[in-house]
């Protein structure tokens, strides 16, 4: 978009003054572009925003740890404390270790691709600030796998993922918020009022504006501590096992990791094309 080109313009000029191979500074711009993206944010939000690391170091735990490490560096540079960024990690095994070695260094975490009741256990365990499990796209996958077509809240498959973390985290008081994201429509949302965050798109947000009727309150700590579920430890055998349970999660986490990379792709190649007409001083 034309109203962003200048920040990628201070990008790819950040990247050019660091040096090394185009390799490093393709990955030096994005990096500048990704945070650039985030001041401005913080410049319009008074909490805080999250910063994704590349989906290709999905497995890759001390790849993460590196590159969140340089997020902050850099948002310190612009004068943004630690305290206002959540750096976005997938909710594979090695992207939740480290966000739990992360958290240990006071650099909160947002763990995206979240889809089954194991990743939701074992970064509840690691500690991480924030998980934000992706309500819709659960729904999808039955829609389409299985013969669960209702569109009733009560029976949305994401719905009934999202209440049963909530109710787990609160019941044995882990301090992990639950964010759902991913909404589809006005009646997930108003299925899981009182969860702790939502991330809701402008349409549905519309709608929520626009709707009179009475919001019952359908999660609470209350609820939460009267539920039957148990405490449950997951180490990577028992997680991986659990988790490749669940085909959704593992069709849903693999896709989403897929998808994510590709997009870091196509941005990586946006910068080069730039990088290539500021060298011919286009």
């Amino acid at each position: 978009m034309p109203a962003y080109q200048h920040l990628l313009d201070k990008a790819v000029e950040y990247a050019r003054s660091e040096g090394g191979t185009e390799e490093e500074q393709v990955a030096n711009a994005m990096d500048k572009l990704f945070v650039s993206f985030g001041v401005e944010i913080l410049k319009k939000v008074p909490g805080r925003v999250s910063t994704e690391v590349d989906a290709r170091l999905s497995f890759d735990k001390d790849g993460m740890l590196a590159k969140a490490r340089k997020f902050i560096a850099l948002y310190e540079a612009e004068g943004i404390g630690k305290d206002r960024v959540l750096i976005k990690l997938s909710s594979t095994w090695e992207g939740i270790q480290a966000g739990k070695e992360l958290e240990e260094k006071g650099i909160h975490c947002n763990m995206t691709l979240l889809f089954s009741f194991a990743q939701a256990v074992a970064c509840a365990e690691a500690n991480v600030t924030l998980v934000s499990p992706f309500i819709g796209r659960i729904c999808d996958w039955y829609k389409m796998k299985t013969d669960r077509k209702s569109s009733e809240p009560q029976e949305d498959q994401g719905v009934l993922c999202v209440t049963k973390i909530y109710n787990y985290y609160k019941k044995f008081d882990y301090k992990t918020v639950v964010m759902g994201a991913s909404f589809r429509n006005i009646g997930q949302a108003l299925a899981l009022a009182g969860c702790d965050l939502f991330t809701i798109p402008p349409s549905i947000l519309a709608q929520l504006r626009d709707d009179q009727s009475v919001v019952e309150r359908m999660l609470s700590v209350e609820k939460a501590k009267a539920s039957d579920l148990e405490k449950i430890h997951l180490d990577e055998k028992d997680f991986r096992r659990e988790h490749n349970d669940c085909p959704m999660a593992v069709e849903k986490l693999s896709d989403g990791i897929r998808k994510f990379a590709a997009d870091a792709i196509k941005l990586e190649n946006l910068i080069k094309e730039k990088m290539l007409s500021k060298k011919n001083g286009q």
